[in-house]
């Protein structure tokens, strides 16, 4: 399901002393490795469809929506459905930014949450398309990580739990775990106690 929203064309940025800034060359490479080091795909795009720049984390995800195909500039046809949807939008919803959001899923495991915005660079006369591709089952994995801390749960329940939050049903989790229907329904109702729990005394 395609989510539509606006947001503010104006930011505002604290500009910070001389005698903490970066030169210009230093900012750019921190920049970059910032860029790199996020879990979450980047892509810069033309209005025509053209790569402007993608980190490494959204040319994995792009091979993947690409099922293998490792052509570097070819952006899935998911994707740039998405951001022709965003670009014709603006018909109707020209006095601020939109950003558009949708989810891909491949099978149970990969699934992509994608968000495209206008994004103004100087180089470029038009507005180019920002896209962001997140990895929700790591995404999902990571909270399910937390959790499992948070709630103080036992080896056997925190493999059911990551399945559990990775959208898998009762059914499912009893068959990638090799046990009964019902012991998965017992450490789930441990599960929920415990959280049920944490959440009172947060309370």
């Amino acid at each position: 399901m395609i989510t539509l929203t606006k947001t503010s064309t104006s930011t505002p940025i604290k500009h910070q002393p001389p005698n903490v800034r970066l030169c210009a060359l230093q900012q750019a490479d921190f920049l970059q490795a910032v860029i790199e080091g996020l879990g979450d795909g980047i892509l810069i795009l033309t209005q025509a469809g053209e790569l402007v720049y993608s980190n490494t984390s959204a040319h994995h995800m792009c091979c993947q929506l690409n099922q293998g195909d490792f052509n570097s500039n070819f952006v899935p046809p998911a994707i740039w459905h998405l951001c022709q949807t965003l670009l014709e939008s603006r018909n109707f919803c020209s006095e601020q930014l939109m950003m558009l959001s949708d989810e891909i899923m491949l099978d149970k495991s990969t699934c992509f949450r994608v968000r495209v915005r206008l994004l103004n660079l100087d180089r470029f006369q038009l507005p180019c398309l920002l896209v962001t591709i997140e990895n929700r089952y790591e995404s999902l994995q990571n909270i399910a990580i937390a959790e499992i801390k948070k709630f103080a749960l036992t080896p056997r329940e925190a493999e059911i739990w990551c399945l559990y939050r990775s959208k898998y049903s009762y059914k499912e989790i009893a068959a990638q775990l090799f046990i009964t229907l019902n012991t998965v329904k017992k450490h789930m109702k441990n599960i929920h106690a415990k959280r049920q729990d944490v959440l009172e005394i947060n309370l």
